[in-house]
């Protein structure tokens, strides 16, 4: 899985929604609240405890992946934000009895050496050899087309995402080997 978030302050009804890797290291277990799109909801909802999740950083100077490994530690549940008016995620539409959000609860397990840009993920799906560079040959062409896969570089937008098992080794190869610009 690959779960977003923005590291940059934002103000929503007064408050800053903002949480990066710094905040996730600091809390170490957390909800993961205020999805508001059906289609992550419903990804979100197929995540059971144990999971592996990507860390996305969103909406910053450099967006990229695998800021930290995390796991997910709580299976989804009713998002109780939806119903707190003075929450920025509050949603007037939804009923306790009733809930349209759901959210899950994920624990830090470790931050990646190196930060895998967009940049870079969207450099290697763009390859029309198929064939790695050379700054990250130890990735193969499989790994090319484990990354031409990746729902982040054919839709982007999505705040929960799947993420197959070899994109997730992938992504997991390039955190940890680094090698490029």
């Amino acid at each position: 899985w690959l779960m977003k978030a923005e590291p940059d302050s934002r103000i929503q009804k007064g408050k800053d929604v903002k949480f990066s890797v710094d905040d996730f290291e600091s809390v170490k277990t957390t909800p993961w609240e205020g999805v508001r799109n059906f289609e992550a909801r419903n990804i979100m909802k197929q995540m059971v405890v144990g999971d592996k999740v990507l860390f996305y950083h969103s909406n910053c100077k450099v967006p990229g992946m695998t800021y930290c490994i995390f796991t997910l530690f709580e299976s989804s549940y009713p998002d109780y934000t939806a119903w707190d008016s003075s929450h920025p995620y509050f949603d007037p539409k939804t009923k306790q009895d009733d809930p349209k959000w759901f959210m899950v609860e994920v624990t830090f397990v470790a931050r990646a050496k190196h930060l895998v840009p967009l940049a870079l993920l969207k450099h290697i799906a763009a390859l029309a050899s198929g064939e790695a560079p050379s700054e990250v040959d130890y990735i193969g062409a499989d790994g090319v087309k484990a990354v031409k896969n990746m729902a982040l570089v054919n839709r982007g937008r999505l705040s929960v995402q799947s993420v197959d098992e070899k994109t997730f080794e992938v992504v997991q190869t390039l955190a940890e080997k680094g090698g490029w610009d």
